[in-house]
C-alpha cells in the first residue's frame, strides 16, 4: 500500500506542473474549460503511454536479465510504425478489407505491434521454451526488415509522411492529438489490465533473476513464466505505441530510476518505475510545449526522450561493461 501511495506521489505532482504549462510557455492553471480539457488529455495520454513503457521495461530487464533490455527490443515499435503507415495506402483497402481500415491508424499500429511481437516469440522459442539471446537477435531483425520496408514505401510515397497525425509520428514519437475518445479508452484498458498481471507476477519476477534450475526448485516454471510476462507486457506497450508511435528509452530509464528509489523488489519496484515512466512524459511533453513557444517548432516528445536518456543509456553500457553476462 506504501509503494501505490508513493507511486501516486511520484506522478501526481509532475502531472499538475505540466497541467499548468501552456503551449505559449506561460505558467498558470487553465481557465477556459476547453484549454483544460485539452490539457487533461495531453497530460492524461502522455501519462499512459509513459506508465505503459515503464512498466513493460521492469518485466522486459527482468526476465531477460538484461539492465539495458526496453520495450523496443521485440520489434514491436517497427511494427506499429510499418502497419500506421501502411493504413494510408490504397492497397490496404484490398489487403485488409474496409472495415478494418475504418478502425483507424491507431487500430493498425496496434494490430502491427501484436504481429511483430507474435513472429518473435515463435521464432526465439523451442519446445515451447524461450531462449533470451535468441530472442535479443530475432527482435533486432524484426526491426530491422520492418523499418526497411517503412523506408521502401516512403521512397515510393514520400508526400505521405506530411500532416498533423501523419506516420511521421509514428517513426519518431510524439503524444498524439488527433485521438478520439474510444482510442483513449481502449488503449487505457489494455494498459490497465495488462498492468495488473504483471503487477500479480512480480513475486515470481524476483525469482526470475536466478538460474533456471534455482527458480525450478523454488516452484516458478521458468519458461511458462517468460511466455506469460513477455506476452503481457508485449500487449501492453503495444497499447501504447499505438496512440504514440515508438517513444524511446522510456522503458529503459524508467526501471533504473526505480531501483535507485526502492531497490530490486519487483513488487515494490514495477509501481514506482510505472509511476517514474507516467511523470517522465508529461514533463517531456511540457517541454515540448516550452521549445515551441520560444517561436520553434514542435518537437516529437520521442526525439526530446532520446536526446535526454541516450547519454544514460551509454553511462549503464560503460559502467556494466565488464558485468555483462549472456543469459541462458
Amino acid at each position: 500500500m506504501l509503494s501505490l501511495l508513493t507511486s501516486l506521489l511520484v506522478w501526481a505532482v509532475p502531472a499538475l506542473i505540466c497541467m499548468c504549462i501552456s503551449s505559449s510557455g506561460h505558467f498558470g492553471w487553465p481557465g477556459d474549460s476547453e484549454l483544460r480539457r485539452l490539457r487533461y488529455e495531453s497530460v492524461g495520454v502522455a501519462s499512459l503511454v509513459g506508465a505503459s513503457l515503464a512498466a513493460a521495461g521492469v518485466v522486459y530487464q527482468a526476465i531477460l536479465r538484461n539492465p539495458l533490455a526496453d520495450p523496443y527490443l521485440l520489434g514491436v515499435s517497427s511494427g506499429a510504425s510499418l502497419m500506421a503507415y501502411v493504413w494510408g495506402f490504397q492497397f490496404a483497402n484490398t489487403l485488409f478489407g474496409a472495415t478494418l481500415v475504418a478502425l483507424g491508424q491507431q487500430a493498425f499500429a496496434f494490430a502491427g505491434a501484436l504481429i511483430s511481437v507474435g513472429i518473435v516469440l515463435t521464432l526465439a522459442s523451442r519446445r515451447g521454451r524461450i531462449a533470451p539471446v535468441t530472442l535479443l537477435l530475432v527482435g533486432v531483425i524484426v526491426n530491422a526488415i520492418a523499418g526497411s520496408m517503412f523506408l521502401l514505401l516512403n521512397a515510393i510515397r514520400p508526400e505521405r509522411l506530411a500532416g498533423t497525425g501523419s506516420a511521421l509520428a509514428f517513426l519518431v514519437g510524439g503524444i498524439q492529438t488527433n485521438l478520439s475518445q474510444a482510442q483513449i479508452w481502449i488503449a487505457a484498458t489494455c494498459v490497465a489490465i495488462g498492468w495488473i498481471v504483471l503487477l500479480y507476477l512480480t513475486g515470481k519476477l524476483n525469482v526470475a533473476a536466478l538460474s533456471e534450475s534455482e527458480s525450478e526448485a523454488l516452484g516458478v516454471r521458468i519458461h511458462r513464466l517468460r511466455w506469460t510476462a513477455l506476452g503481457v507486457a508485449s500487449i501492453v506497450t503495444a497499447a501504447g505505441v499505438a496512440v504514440s508511435g515508438p517513444i524511446g528509452f522510456v522503458g529503459l530509464i524508467c526501471p533504473h530510476l526505480a531501483r535507485l528509489m526502492v531497490g530490486r523488489d519487483h513488487r515494490r519496484l514495477l509501481p514506482i518505475a510505472t509511476a517514474c515512466g507516467a511523470a517522465l512524459l508529461p514533463l517531456a511533453d511540457a517541454g515540448s510545449r516550452l521549445f515551441y513557444s520560444t517561436g520553434k517548432t514542435l518537437l516529437p516528445v520521442g526525439v526530446l526522450t532520446s536526446l535526454l536518456a541516450g547519454p544514460f543509456f551509454l553511462f549503464l553500457l560503460w559502467r556494466d561493461r565488464g558485468e555483462m553476462t549472456v543469459p541462458h
